[in-house]
C-alpha cells in the first residue's frame, strides 16, 4: 500500500491539484500483538517488511505507537507491532471510502 495510492486529490480554489486528508483508525491492544524493543538501525519501513512482508505498511507501527514525523527509530524504543492487521486496512478503508 503506496503511501499516497489511497489518499483521494481534488482541485483546490485556486486551481492547483492538492491531496485530500488521509484519516488513520485507532489501533487498540490487541492479545496477537507483539511488543519488542527497536536495535540499532531499526526503521518503521524495515520493521513493516519484517513483521508484515510490507514496507508499506510502516504507519500502523507509528500509529500503534504514537510515532509522528519520523521513519527512524532509536535503539531501545518499546514498540507494539500490532498483530491482526488486516482488521487494521480495514477500518482504514472504510475511513477514507476506499473500496
Amino acid at each position: 500500500m503506496k503511501r499516497y495510492l489511497t489518499t483521494r486529490r481534488k482541485i483546490d480554489k485556486s486551481g492547483i491539484r492538492v491531496y485530500s486528508t488521509t484519516y488513520y483508525p485507532e489501533i487498540p491492544i490487541d492479545n496477537s500483538d507483539i511488543f519488542i524493543y527497536s536495535k540499532e538501525g531499526d526503521r518503521l519501513d524495515k520493521l513493516a517488511h519484517s513483521y508484515y512482508g510490507d514496507n508499506t505498511l510502516w504507519w500502523i507501527i507509528a500509529k500503534a505507537n504514537g510515532i509522528r514525523g519520523k521513519i527512524a527509530l532509536e535503539p531501545a524504543t518499546p514498540l507494539r507491532i500490532p498483530g491482526k492487521i488486516t482488521r487494521i486496512i480495514d477500518k482504514f478503508n472504510r475511513l477514507n471510502k476506499i473500496g
